[in-house]
């Protein structure tokens, strides 16, 4: 249009950074982090924040170096997440259950010039440490984090020498008036998130200011979050950044309540000293909430939104979350899409539906957030759309701001991810006629029995209704008559008892015969740090227990 200028009156880049800026002036003398006894206010959150930024600009951190952190949930690492790119930097948060020779892999491939630690995983990244020293000259600066929470602000000489930083030591060295070092591009990277782990080689993932901008406000939207929550950090903030919900709770000016340790006790204590208004977790985060004991429980203040995700909710679960008290919002989504990346968006005229089958509805995955620009199921040889006819398996696939730039130093993966014009998922789902999606499983979860297509989700979800059963996962067994069979990994509640002819009889009652698995297995179940059951563990297991023959299923 004649007339028009694109200029700096009308064209800023867009940063997460803005939200703490915003919110130490509004929200000035509100708490915004809660640990323990410690407090801080958001005018304090954000001198803190500058400090930080001007000590890493001092250590010659520049625009787009690599900063990393190996840390729980605790205030540091929330200060991070607003410090590193203000001094222009990549945050590259680390899995705090990662051993020393994943975290030397990790900061060799980030090129992570300072490494944040807290002090409990210190000789973790020691380890790592010592592990690069042997293939590289240079190491990144150590900075060790005390234990915040203590009536003492300094780290004690055992964690301290004359190679590492203290970080409340290092923070005093900078300047609160320090000028904040915006991107020049929106495009440009904030964060470098590595997947999970369920995969042997963990891929690097950039998001971009743009798009943690613009999921964070598509957190906020879709967790139903007013100016000043009260938000149970429960969710890693490791983990995509804590689903961008540690730049969505600036934006709000809400309060963060910081949890070192993630146990039914200790949330149901925060929410009732707190109250807490939102929290977050994969489905065994609420798997444990529903199956704490009473002495632990608490009765809630008020109604607790929990967003729920990372890996398919299964309805009793969610039903029992709702007798609770809880109101569980169910988002889906993967680290390329930032976390969240759709939500099970729920509709009055369901309130009529039955308890149970309202749960059922509420475990589908839904339809894109107002961050991401399209979603869809398609054939992912065609890219032509299913038809909605809950039958009819695709990939899931998006289109929008809110994935991913690319995978880091792999060009070929980010190919491959993009394929088609689309990021491609790799979960396989349905469309229902109402259009909101529902996942059936990753595809390499598929169970192909017979020539039938079995969904372990759906399996799964009919032994997790068992009253005896605390968790379950299921996978593929090699059969020598049916190609593969289901076989199922049961952990019981305590002081409940059940055996696998009862798990087996109890699918078969509620599942067609073929569906219902042919080995149950009892015991723990392997996880990654964000909840999630680490089924390559457990397709290893069935396949080392061998071919089930036509005699040992007689």
């Amino acid at each position: 249009m004649e007339g028009t200028v694109k200029c700096s009156a009308n064209y800023v880049p867009l940063t997460p950074i803005s939200f703490l800026e915003r919110s130490a002036i509004v929200y000035r003398d509100r708490i915004s982090v809660v640990y323990g006894d410690l407090k801080f206010t958001w005018a304090e959150t954000r001198d803190r924040c500058a400090r930080l930024a001007s000590a890493l600009h001092s250590l010659g951190i520049s625009r787009h170096d690599a900063v990393a952190v190996l840390a729980p949930n605790i205030p540091a690492i929330y200060e991070l997440h607003f410090g590193v790119p203000m001094a222009g930097a990549v945050l590259c948060t680390l899995n705090i259950r990662h051993d020393s020779a994943m975290v030397s892999t990790l900061l060799k491939h980030s090129g992570a010039k300072v490494i944040f630690v807290d002090y409990q995983l210190l000789h973790t990244a020691k380890g790592a440490l010592g592990i690069l020293l042997k293939t590289s000259s240079k190491t990144p600066k150590l900075v060790v984090i005390p234990d915040q929470a203590s009536s003492s602000s300094r780290v004690s000489d055992m964690y301290f020498n004359n190679d590492n930083l203290e970080y409340e030591s290092f923070l005093a060295s900078g300047r609160p008036d320090f000028e904040v070092i915006r991107p020049h591009d929106e495009w440009d990277p904030i964060a470098l998130n590595y997947t999970s782990g369920t995969t042997s080689s963990p891929k690097g993932v950039v998001y971009s200011h743009r798009g943690a901008y613009l999921n964070s406000l598509a957190a906020a939207l879709l967790n139903e979050m007013p100016s000043m929550p009260v938000y149970l950090w429960t969710v890693p903030m490791f983990h995509c950044n804590g689903w961008c919900l540690t730049w969505a709770v600036a934006a709000q000016g809400g309060t963060n309540i910081c949890l070192r340790n993630v146990t039914a006790k200790g949330i149901f204590e925060c929410i009732a000293k707190h109250q807490v208004s939102h929290m977050g977790g994969a489905p065994t985060v609420l798997n444990m909430i529903i199956n704490a004991p009473s002495v632990d429980r608490r009765l809630l203040p008020g109604k607790v939104i929990a967003m729920t995700g990372a890996a398919p909710p299964p309805p009793h679960v969610l039903f029992k979350m709702e007798e609770l008290g809880f109101n569980v919002t169910h988002s889906y989504g993967l680290t390329e899409t930032y976390g969240p990346g759709t939500v099970c968006t729920w509709k009055p005229e369901w309130n009529s539906l039955p308890p149970h089958a309202q749960a059922k509805v509420k475990a589908r995955q839904g339809l894109h957030h107002l961050g991401i620009e399209e979603l869809d199921i398609k054939d992912p040889e065609t890219m032509q759309s299913v038809p909605p006819d809950t039958k009819t398996r695709g990939e899931v696939m998006f289109r929008g701001n809110t994935v991913m730039n690319g995978y880091f130093k792999d060009s070929k993966a980010t190919a491959d991810a993009f394929k088609g014009g689309w990021f491609r998922s790799g979960d396989v789902g349905v469309r229902h006629p109402d259009g909101y999606i529902e996942l059936k499983d990753r595809s390499k979860d598929i169970i192909i029995s017979g020539g039938e297509n079995i969904s372990s989700i759906e399996v799964e979800s009919v032994i997790y209704s068992h009253p005896a059963v605390l968790e379950a996962a299921v996978v593929g067994r090699p059969d020598d008559y049916w190609g593969e069979t289901p076989c199922a990994f049961v952990k019981l509640k305590d002081d409940c008892n059940a055996n696998a002819d009862e798990i087996i009889k109890y699918c078969r009652d509620h599942l067609p015969h073929y569906m219902a698995p042919r080995t149950v297995v009892f015991g723990e179940l392997p996880k990654t740090s964000t909840g999630k059951i680490q089924k390559f563990v457990l397709r290893q297991k069935a396949k080392d227990m061998g071919s089930l023959s036509r005699t040992s299923r007689l």
